[in-house]
């Protein structure tokens, strides 16, 4: 079976051949970074062996030069060369000497005019006796300096080195001039340069391999996505990251927080993210234990802890590249929403037992009034009637006269049903009322509270084999609202009293337990209030609850209408 992950990178891969069409260079990324580094590299490449290969040309080209004036500078110092200037025919001695180092050298020509440029030794004879030619004679006839020049003789374009003759006297009497043919100096440069060149070819192709190899593991890396796919997936991820509503906080292996979306902050009060991202986990939330995902690379699912004074779910799960714990993610969900939705389908569920309650105590009733008439006991049935009906009557009198909200009054006649079934005596004190309606809110809180504390006494009152007996007082007309709830349980034992308000605790076996007192607590703190607990007259636990008016609506005074004129 194909994993998740491979599941995933098919669903990328087929997204990305189904996507629209772009041209072919910007839809391959492949292409793009084979192209971009393999250009890249040709260009350095040529750059670097262009400067370096037309240094050595040049260098070539010196020293070509060089070698020219060095032969010259040889020839003009035989001394065989120099007593020939006095002879009749200079030439007769002179044209085989240079001849012979002509050849010994390769250079093209090894010229030996007079002060007057004519010609004693010339490659071509018939040219004896002729002008030098190309007019860089003068520094060397004229000043006596030896020198590399580049001038077009009589044979074509040169590289000359030119000297002069001096006689015993010192007294110049001759040029020596010895020329390498321009071209061949080329052909040299290029002898001696394309070996570089082949190897700057030999780069670049190595340099395109390269980059394709590259460009292929970078494509291998990335799943096969284009950057544009790559950027389109960043923004997805972080739009979800940034809707979902569970926080989301993440670190790296150092235990630096590198992601955390808004409802993660939100849920941990923490600064913008930009004042956050890079700075260790311990410092901003130290009860976050991701350091021990960390240290032991253990999953952790469905811890509750507070964040402040919010209680939270939260899963905790290390992130693990080749066997290393390479960071970890914890996701928070509100444990007051969850609470929240549990004491929705509480309060259904109490209803619907409620109705079945009602229904099966009527169904009792209805067959008993349906014997007696069958018994032919018109007046029995008829007083158990008229005792059902005033005793109804007498609670939705009371509830109708004390309570001025209908859902306060409904909530009340459904525990006064329950408690007929459970055969526990639910009394409310005569001294009670309610004379303002509530606020959605307070109606919500009311009902919470009162709910939780009445199913509270009967769970205790049961306990015992007595009859059981809650009593309670409710009342509006001072500066806050006050609730009081007692009973004649057990009580609660005096260990446990500091405890009985955290979320979590009971005294009741089974799981899921500790969260009604706990969540009435948190409402009265919500609201101005407080919840005690107290010693009942009863012998069991009072619980007297304080809270807000601002619960209460606020009436509006009725205006009379002006009298007529």
């Amino acid at each position: 079976m194909s994993s998740p992950r491979s599941e995933s990178i098919a669903e990328l891969q087929s997204l990305r051949r189904g996507r629209a069409r772009r041209s072919w260079l910007t839809r391959s990324f492949r292409l793009q970074v084979m192209l971009l580094v393999g250009v890249l590299l040709a260009a350095m490449l040529l750059a670097q062996g262009a400067y370096l290969n037309h240094r050595k040309g040049e260098i070539i080209s010196h020293q070509m030069g060089e070698r020219a004036l060095a032969v010259a500078l040889s020839v003009a110092s035989i001394p065989e060369l120099i007593a020939a200037f006095d002879d009749p025919d200079p030439s007769a001695t002179i044209q085989p000497i240079a001849e012979r180092i002509r050849r010994e050298t390769g250079a093209r020509y090894v010229v030996v005019g007079n002060t007057e440029s004519l010609r004693y030794s010339h490659p071509l004879p018939e040219r004896l006796g002729e002008s030098m030619v190309g007019g860089d004679n003068d520094r060397a006839l004229l000043h006596g300096e030896s020198y590399v020049s580049e001038a077009v003789g009589s044979l074509g374009k040169a590289m000359r080195g030119k000297t002069p003759v001096f006689d015993a006297e010192g007294n110049i009497i001759g040029i020596v001039s010895v020329g390498f043919m321009l071209d061949r100096v080329a052909m040299d440069v290029v002898e001696h340069t394309s070996l570089g060149w082949w190897l700057v070819a030999l780069m670049i192709v190595l340099g395109f391999a390269g980059a394709y190899l590259l460009s292929r593991h970078l494509k291998k890396v990335i799943l096969g996505l284009e950057p544009y796919e790559i950027a389109r997936l960043a923004m997805e991820k972080e739009a979800i990251l940034q809707s979902i509503h569970e926080g989301i906080l993440a670190v790296n292996r150092e235990g630096q927080i590198t992601l955390v979306n808004q409802q993660g902050r939100r849920f941990l009060g923490l600064p913008p993210e930009e004042e956050v991202l890079g700075r260790p986990i311990q410092e901003l939330v130290p009860n976050s234990r991701l350091s021990e995902v960390l240290e032991r690379g253990e999953r952790q699912f469905d811890q509750e802890m507070w964040l402040g004074d919010h209680p939270v779910v939260v899963n905790r799960v290390p992130i693990v590249d080749a066997g290393e714990v390479e960071g970890a993610v914890a996701t928070f969900r509100s444990r007051r929403e969850i609470v929240e939705l549990s004491d929705a389908l509480s309060a259904a569920s109490r209803d619907v037992d409620m109705l079945r309650a009602q229904a099966h105590e009527y169904s009792n009733k209805l067959y008993t009034i349906s014997g007696m008439l069958q018994l032919d006991r018109v007046e029995d049935a008829l007083a158990l009637i008229h005792q059902e009906s005033e005793r109804q009557q007498a609670q939705m009198t009371f509830l109708m006269k004390h309570v001025a909200d209908p859902v306060v009054s409904g909530t009340l006649l459904g525990k006064l049903t329950r408690a007929r079934e459970l055969d526990v005596h639910l009394e409310i004190d005569e001294q009670s009322s309610l004379s303002t309606p509530l606020t959605l809110t307070g109606q919500e809180v009311v009902m919470t509270v009162i709910g939780n504390l009445i199913d509270n006494a009967f769970h205790e009152v049961r306990k015992g084999g007595a009859k059981g007996q809650v009593r309670l007082f409710f009342t509006d007309l001072g500066e806050q609202m006050l609730i009081e709830v007692e009973d004649n349980g057990p009580g609660v034992p005096p260990e446990h009293v500091e405890a009985i308000f955290k979320e979590g605790f009971s005294t009741k076996p089974g799981k899921h337990r500790g969260i009604g007192l706990a969540l009435v607590s948190r409402l009265c703190r919500e609201h101005g209030g407080a919840i005690t607990l107290e010693e009942s007259e009863l012998g069991g636990a009072c619980f007297t609850v304080v809270l807000s008016r601002s619960l209460c609506r606020t009436l509006q005074p009725v205006q009379a209408d002006h009298p007529l004129s």
